[in-house]
């Protein structure tokens, strides 16, 4: 090893001691506690320490091994990290079984990362509950000290959820957060520079676990928080409610956001307020509700318009022009983005125009006006070039390449796909992974190459059941019952395009009805039944008139001609 390689290492293991140091010092009566606890523990004792940040429990585990009175003590960390893990003791006796005991010392096992199982939401978690279940055998089948190092929002939980397990404790050791881990915590989430949308999926969850821990130190629970604390409380929530949102779960997001909301009518921040109420809308949005999302939006924009906050009014119009969007209202959708646009190239704020062009080109696409389309897709990608966003430029190649499908143009089509496919791995956005494949899965159909489709098409669809994306599961089984329609599947086709209809039915997406219609019309025709042809086909050309889409309209009317009688 190099000199300078040496004193570098000697360096950073200075500075990790004096942290040990410091740690232990702020915390040094509980610190006392629990050597004195190790000591005296025997066979089975429960234990449990109270600890919010990662970073503090690496520095716990170090202080105790180093600690002089725990020379005859073996500490062994059992680390689990798996979300989905049940049987906690199985897990254990099984680690047990690989630990070579050291002479003369006594064993204890501290327990880190069960917090990822125990979870944040929902009522009795499964390893809970096998934890209450089979209290008794662990005195037999681990007969060693247990301490399970957990945060405050765990421990409440296991203590709710696993009542007898929790009545077993013989100690309980609450770490004060020390302000070094509190100013980094505050540092990686409400004062980073990347907005958590743009974020890989396991730097997002850091991020939302660096939240969880900040919001008890702020708000532990069963308390109220106190008043200077408020304003630091209500931005936690909200940026746990985005960081939700970012993960597609709303009903969790609105959990923080209602709480922030109510925070924010007790001091006066009306930016963040406003912020708060869109967020609140952009949840209801994610869950298609979209008369609450409207309305959430127009409560912020009235907010906004009142304290003269012109650039929240131009996110206010923003969101209310994605609302109107999902609901086809694409002239009204032109008009927000129009006027969000204006104010942000009024406050010169280049950034934001690039989603305001984006979206324009999604109302111009959906109008079928196509080299409009590319010519705001287009801009909005290279604003996202120009600021160095890698994330949204997927967003622009994505569209880009369904104006290029529309045109026909394939080549061109498939290269944009799989330009956004390659940033969303390497972002780890397996959500918007799925509408790419889906995306390459029609073009791959386009070129008569069905395997390929079908291939694209259940890799789509897997990851909507993995995020539990009912409603966008509809297109893909459409689609993948017209691939098994072009190779004479029929029976599979059908089935297909029934999941889809059921799903468009449950969440009263009309519009899309029409197209599912009109294809069951065209296998009915295929299979000369035409009675069934033929209702099926008048029923999307009523839904087809009824949404004044003239083009479909009228290629429905031109397969019900050619009909036999």
């Amino acid at each position: 090893m190099s000199s300078s390689k040496k004193l570098s290492n000697q360096h950073k293991n200075s500075e990790l001691q004096a942290e040990i140091g410091k740690f232990i010092a702020y915390n040094k009566d509980e610190f006392a506690e629990l050597v004195t606890f190790v000591d005296f523990a025997e066979k089975f004792t429960l234990g449990f320490i109270e600890i919010n940040f990662t970073p503090d429990i690496d520095l716990l585990i170090a202080g105790l091994q180093q600690n002089p009175q725990c020379e005859e003590i073996q500490f062994v960390v059992l680390d689990f990290p798996d979300g989905n893990l049940r049987f906690l003791r199985d897990e254990l006796v099984e680690q047990l079984a690989k630990i070579t005991k050291e002479t003369n010392k006594k064993l204890v096992l501290l327990i880190r990362n069960l917090e990822k199982s125990i979870g944040v939401f929902g009522d009795y978690p499964p390893v809970l509950q096998d934890l209450n279940f089979v209290r008794d055998s662990y005195r037999q089948t681990v007969p060693h000290p247990l301490l399970f190092i957990l945060p405050d929002y765990a421990i409440s939980r296991l203590a709710k959820f696993a009542p007898d397990f929790w009545a077993w404790k013989s100690g309980l050791f609450r770490f004060k957060t020390t302000e070094l881990t509190k100013d980094r915590a505050i540092a990686n989430t409400l004062n980073a520079d990347t907005n958590i949308e743009h974020l890989p999926t396991p730097v997002k969850q850091e991020r939302i676990d660096l939240l969880h821990g900040l919001l008890m130190e702020y708000n532990p629970t069963g308390e109220i928080p106190s008043p200077e604390h408020l304003r630091n409380c209500c931005n936690i929530l909200n940026e746990l409610g985005k960081a939700y949102l970012s993960q597609h779960k709303p009903i969790q997001a609105r959990e923080y956001l209602e709480k922030a909301c109510e925070i924010t009518e007790k001091f006066p921040d009306h930016s963040l307020q406003i912020e708060v109420i869109n967020q609140l809308g952009k949840s209801y949005r994610q869950q298609r509700q979209f008369e609450s999302a409207n309305s959430y939006h127009q409560q912020a924009l009235d907010i906004a318009r009142k304290q003269k906050n012109r650039r929240a009014v131009a996110n206010s119009l923003y969101y209310l022009g994605n609302v109107s969007l999902d609901m086809r209202q694409f002239h009204q959708a032109r008009d927000y983005y129009q006027q969000a646009l204006e104010i942000e190239i009024e406050f010169g704020d280049r950034y934001n125009c690039a989603r305001s062009y984006h979206n324009l080109g999604i109302v111009a696409q959906k109008l079928r006006e196509y080299d409009q389309a590319r010519d705001y897709y287009q801009q909005a990608l290279e604003i996202a070039i120009e600021f160095g966003d890698r994330y949204n430029c997927a967003r622009s190649y994505h569209n880009l390449g369904i104006v290029a499908q529309k045109l026909r143009e394939y080549d061109q089509a498939q290269d944009y796909y799989q330009q956004a496919l390659e940033i969303e791995i390497e972002f780890g956005d397996r959500y918007s992974s799925a509408r790419t494949y889906h995306q390459l899965g029609i073009v791959a159909q386009e070129l008569r190459e069905y395997d390929q489709a079908r291939d694209y098409y259940q890799q789509a669809l897997e990851i909507k059941i993995e995020f539990g994306d009912r409603y966008s599961r509809a297109s893909t089984y459409h689609q993948l019952g017209r691939v098994a329609q072009e190779l004479r599947e029929y029976d599979q086709a059908r089935d297909y395009y029934q999941q889809a209809l059921k799903i468009e039915i449950e969440f009263g997406e009309r519009y899309s009805n029409a197209r599912t219609y009109a294809v069951l019309g065209l296998l009915a025709q295929a299979q000369k039944k035409y009675a069934e042809a033929r209702a099926n086909l008048q029923t999307a050309l009523e839904i087809y008139v009824e949404y004044q889409d003239e083009y479909m309209a009228t290629v429905t009317r031109e397969n019900l001609k050619i009909l036999p009688e």
